[in-house]
């Protein structure tokens, strides 16, 4: 693949944005490294804190997991509106996470978005390379770190990123191995996206309307990650710590899992169950409230 080496750890001379802008400049992704058939990640991947990690498991409570809420018929009876809108305040102001279940996205929607974003990553890299960008003006592109050159290590992951509202691109922008489950399922996200923001705001004890008067519900950034099997997974991180702020985002993960959330200074799992979304508030109920 292309011209890009890895460099060895005891190079003196090492340049980190050198390596960092030869792998970019392949447009291949960690997906390229992946099929190229590497034995070793480069540098670049490397993070610290995975190095100074001990053989001690963590602590984790088995009692300690995100609130699971169940929407169905949250529009039929008021009651049942009522304790939804309970335990969704409860769930935001204690977890900042929460489970939905039966939403109205049927489970066959799911499976075919994620298939559809594990055919564009799994693709010849010949036709991802068209996508492959760093120019954020784009609708539609695709790249491995949108933070790469700012970031001390990269994460082993790539990315394609779809802006679909409050303009979404013309459907012959989008690839075409995932385009019609795109347009299909971000209309669906926009619908539920709506309805959450109604739920919301009576939470804080608003209006209905009040969040999606004020913008909230304007936006839809698609983004369909892939972490490719790595050869040295102890080294590195396909998402590092971070917090989101300023948006509501809808998490949709396959059955292997992965994600963390950071509660009383414990790391919960979130365990996969089929159908079900994730959903983490961000800053935007604190900002809110």
């Amino acid at each position: 693949m292309a011209a890009y080496q890895i460099q060895a750890e005891n190079d003196s001379d090492y340049d980190r944005q050198t390596e960092f802008k030869a792998f970019d400049d392949t447009k291949a992704g960690v997906k390229g490294l992946v099929d190229a058939g590497v034995t070793k990640i480069p540098r670049m991947f490397i993070h610290e804190q995975c190095i100074k990690l001990d053989d001690t498991p963590a602590f984790h409570d088995p009692s300690f997991r995100i609130p699971i809420i169940d929407f169905e018929g949250w529009n039929e009876d008021e009651t049942r509106r009522r304790d939804i809108v309970q335990k969704l305040g409860s769930a935001c102001k204690k977890w900042g996470f929460f489970q939905m279940v039966n939403h109205g996205i049927p489970g066959s929607i799911l499976e075919e978005i994620i298939d559809g974003i594990h055919s564009f990553h799994h693709q010849d890299v010949e036709v991802k390379k068209e996508f492959y960008s760093r120019d954020y003006s784009r609708k539609v592109l695709y790249n491995s770190n949108f933070d790469l050159y700012q970031v001390p290590a990269a994460s082993w992951r790539d990315t394609l990123t779809c802006v679909m509202a409050p303009s979404p691109p013309d459907p012959e922008e989008l690839p075409l191995v995932c385009r019609d489950i795109l347009i299909d399922y971000s209309k669906r996200i926009m619908a539920l996206g709506n309805t959450l923001f109604e739920l919301l705001s009576e939470a804080l004890g608003l209006e209905p309307d009040h969040l999606k008067d004020i913008g909230c519900a304007e936006g839809l950034y698609v983004l369909g990650h892939c972490y490719p099997a790595c050869p040295e997974p102890e080294l590195t991180m396909g998402t590092t710590k971070h917090a989101d702020s300023g948006f509501l985002t809808l998490l949709l993960q396959d059955q292997i899992g992965g994600l963390q959330v950071l509660y009383e200074n414990q790391w919960i799992d979130v365990t996969p169950m089929p159908g079900a979304l994730v959903v983490n508030v961000g800053d935007l109920f604190q900002a809110s409230a």
